[in-house]
Parts: C-alpha cells; sequence; structure tokens
C-alpha cells in the first residue's frame, strides 16, 4: 500500500543532543578511509582556523539516521521497512561539525511520492548545535521496494 502523500511536511521533535568526542570523529575517519589530519590533530586543525578536530563531511549521518527512525517508527506513516533501501543522501553546510558540538536533529518529511510501485520518502534533517545554530541539513532518501507477486 502506498504511503500517505498527506504526512509531508510532518515535523518530528527534535533529537536529544548527541555529543561529538575526537574520539568518535577519528574512528569515523578511519572507518571511511579518510586520513586528513584535521580529522584526527587539533594541531594540524587549528591551523586551518579550526577550534578543533573537525568531522568528515558524511560524519553527521551517524545522528541524521538516528533521527530519521523517528519517522520510520512512525506507526500511522505504516512505512515497512523491511522493504527499506537507502537511496540517497545529501548534506549542505553552514559550518563543519567540530570536537565538542552538541548536535540536535529536527526531522521532517518532505516528500512522498510513488516510482513504478516503490515508495520513496525524501526526510529531511535539520542539525543545530546547543546555541541554536544551523550546522549542517541532511537530506535522506528511502525507497520502500513494492511487493512482488507473491506478496513477498
Amino acid at each position: 500500500m502506498a504511503l500517505d502523500p498527506s504526512f509531508i511536511g510532518r515535523t518530528y521533535p527534535p533529537t536529544e543532543p548527541y555529543e561529538v568526542g575526537r574520539e568518535k570523529i577519528r574512528e569515523f575517519a578511519v572507518a571511511v578511509g579518510d586520513h586528513n589530519p584535521a580529522y584526527t590533530d587539533p594541531e594540524a586543525a587549528t591551523s586551518l582556523g579550526h577550534p578543533d578536530v573537525i568531522a568528515p563531511p558524511t560524519f553527521p549521518f551517524l545522528i541524521t539516521y538516528r533521527a530519521a527512525a523517528q519517522v520510520v517508527e512512525d506507526p500511522e506513516l505504516g512505512l515497512d521497512f523491511t522493504r527499506v533501501v537507502h537511496g540517497d543522501q545529501k548534506f549542505t553546510y553552514t559550518r563543519p561539525v567540530r570536537a565538542g558540538d552538541r548536535l540536535s536533529v529536527d526531522v521532517t518529511i518532505d516528500n512522498i511520492k510513488s516510482l513504478a510501485g516503490n515508495d520513496v520518502l525524501t526526510v529531511r534533517g535539520e542539525v543545530t548545535d546547543a546555541t541554536g545554530e544551523h550546522v549542517v541539513t541532511s537530506v535522506m532518501t528511502l525507497v520502500a521496494r513494492a511487493a512482488d507477486e507473491a506478496g513477498e
């Protein structure tokens, strides 16, 4: 059954703050194979004008994906997560994520459409720091694959 487009514009409560630590940034940089010293060396980061190490550009996926769980788990929406694949991800930055940031995410359903029987859901996460300053916007596209004729 197709998702109800009346959910477009639905906003969910902000997440609890996530404290960004140097070690989490380092672990993420190692995991994605990015050896930029600004991710691991405070001196390298400050020489580039940052107050501390910064996170790789895709780091916010960690917290925005968790925040998007509010959408995925919304019983009123009725999304069958067993059929969902991650279709796309985009980030638009105001400034880099830095060690010491306490980040919260406000999630909104931006779009719902049906393509070839598949539901395509666009979820936007607005990431702000503890002062309310915008840091990054995440736009995630989820595709709920259509059930085949056998009902699987």
